[in-house]
């Protein structure tokens, strides 16, 4: 086992190499890095959130909210079924978690149970025939429309998880590297974002539902009348960017989830910054359809329940592209485009807690990080010096030089997060690494003292010593891969350093060592062992 191969030695080199290339720019300034050929690797760790600095943000799903806004939507639904089939009622109102109607002909309120069940709410799943509204007939000409419990935890559920995709995106889109979002609890997701020093910025990003839809401006109401609490039915009073209110039709002829690209931009004519966007094809359509039939009149973009701006149609929009105005800045104009593009929250979130994690604090956490690397490396090699002497010792150190170089330079290549419990799997894996080394010298020991040579004691050493080797390291990879899987954020980046650092452990421990002590003894040829 202990022989000089060439592939042994071509991998060590190869191996020297790629460690020395992948970690050398975490060791360069940017504008080193900068300067240097396209053919050389330029990723650097990526720290997180506790080294670099950033913010932090526990948010609140708001499925209070969501439950309104699908009963509003409910409302209408039956406003319109109704009416399409002439049944008359009175008394639509949404309250204690349902909807109340009185049916005025009591001859038809039979009908109008039996028109209600099979137009309102969806089908429910795991469910034959069964549908996700209960609609009751509580006496007196009155109808209750609910939401079945099971269908609306169900689809409450569902919204924190769209909830946690949309804000990945958002954060994509921000550049910010290496975000952590996880789910706590039932309706609550906790974002930590290194490098993103601003948490209010963040925050309003993250936060904004981004519902955008466009609606026909209704000319034919009274705004004041509507301020006044008499609002037309399926009408909506909105208050406009510029400062007046405007009464809209409710149903929305577009949705945001129509766009398929959202970018920030400049008005030509005046210089203001803008966001541009264009729809999908089924988006482009129908606003083509809605601009032809209205031309003359006005319609109104509509964003989170604030009208940006509301212009007159002059002529059919066809092209699927349009543009939105108001009072943006170029950043505030880019943070819309942003959200946009990400898609609109299904409801909105609460911000429970945020903290920001300052860089002064991130630079202590790496210089204590460093401080505790470097002791512990020192106290490793005085004592393998100490107890295996100079040469034998030395070896070790080297390889585990060797095992440090490759750990920081896998993490580069695959741009994982280094965090400060990631220093500690470090630490520990280098550690380990040495315990390997170790159980080599000690059987090389016992070889000798029972009298074989020095080739066949320290092939015996090797040998023997690699299935215990082998045993420890998949044990500890076992425990890694499992924090990995069921942990989170700095846990998730302990086990991927402890991870990285088993196979490198392996490698650098027997085979880096064997090639180092095979060319001392090809070169020397002693006659006894130093370590003995």
């Amino acid at each position: 086992m202990l022989t000089l191969s060439r592939w042994k030695v071509i991998l060590v080199v190869v191996s020297v190499v790629f460690g020395v290339l992948f970690a050398l720019p975490n060791f360069l300034p940017q504008s080193v890095r900068d300067s240097l050929p396209g053919f050389i690797p330029k990723n650097t760790l990526n720290l997180g959130l506790d080294l670099q600095g950033g913010s932090y943000l526990l948010l609140e799903v708001d499925t209070e909210a969501l439950r309104a806004e699908r009963l509003a939507n409910m409302a209408e639904d039956v406003r319109t079924t109704l009416r399409g089939e002439d049944i008359a009622f009175s008394e639509l109102a949404v309250a204690d978690g349902g909807i109340n109607l009185r049916i005025n002909d009591a001859g038809q309120v039979s009908p109008a149970l039996t028109l209600l069940r099979n137009n309102i709410g969806n089908a429910l799943v795991g469910v034959m025939g069964g549908r996700d509204v209960n609609i009751s007939n509580r006496g007196n000409q009155r109808l209750r429309i609910e939401f079945v419990p099971e269908a609306f935890s169900a689809e409450a559920a569902k919204a924190v998880e769209q909830s946690i995709e949309i804000i990945r995106r958002r954060i994509d889109e921000l550049g910010t590297r290496e975000p952590t979002i996880v789910r706590q609890g039932v309706n609550r997701v906790v974002v930590a974002a290194p490098g993103e020093s601003d948490p209010e910025r963040l925050k309003a990003i993250l936060g904004r539902t981004a519902k955008l839809t466009f609606h026909m401006v209704d000319e034919t109401a009274d705004v004041a009348a509507a301020m006044a609490g008499r609002v037309p039915p399926g009408r909506l009073l909105l208050p406009s960017d510029d400062g007046g209110m405007l009464v809209v039709e409710r149903r929305s002829l577009i949705t945001g989830e129509m766009l398929t690209d959202a970018q920030s931009g400049f008005n030509q004519q005046t210089g203001q910054a803008v966001v541009n966007f264009r729809f999908n094809s089924t988006g482009a359509r129908r606003f083509g359809q809605v601009t032809t039939q209205n031309v003359g009149k006005r319609f109104a973009i509509v964003l989170d329940d604030r009208i940006m701006s509301a212009p007159n149609i002059n002529e059919p929009i066809t092209g699927g592209s349009g543009q939105i105005s108001g009072s943006f800045t170029p950043q505030t104009a880019n943070d819309l485009a942003v959200v946009l593009r990400a898609g609109a929250l299904p409801t909105r979130l609460n911000v429970e807690e945020q903290r920001t994690v300052g860089a002064e604090l991130g630079a202590d956490a790496i210089v204590a990080g460093q401080i505790s690397a470097v002791g512990s490396f020192v106290l490793v090699l005085a004592f393998m010096i100490l107890a295996y002497g100079f040469l034998f010792g030395g070896v070790a150190i080297v390889s585990l030089l060797v095992n440090g170089l490759l750990i920081v330079a896998a993490m580069s290549l695959t741009q994982a997060t280094l965090t400060l419990p990631g220093i500690a799997g470090l630490i520990l894996t280098l550690a380990v690494a040495v315990d390997a080394n170790v159980l080599i010298y000690e059987r090389i020991r016992d070889e000798i003292r029972a009298g074989r040579t020095i080739i066949s004691a320290m092939d015996a050493g090797f040998g023997r010593a690699m299935l215990t080797i082998l045993d420890a390291n998949i044990t500890n990879l076992g425990a890694a891969l499992i924090m990995f899987g069921l942990g989170a954020g700095p846990v998730k980046g302990f086990a991927w350093t402890l991870s990285i650092g088993v196979f490198t452990s392996v490698f650098t421990a027997v085979l880096i060592t064997q090639v180092l002590l095979a060319v001392w003894l090809k070169t020397a040829r002693p006659k006894s062992l130093p370590i003995v």
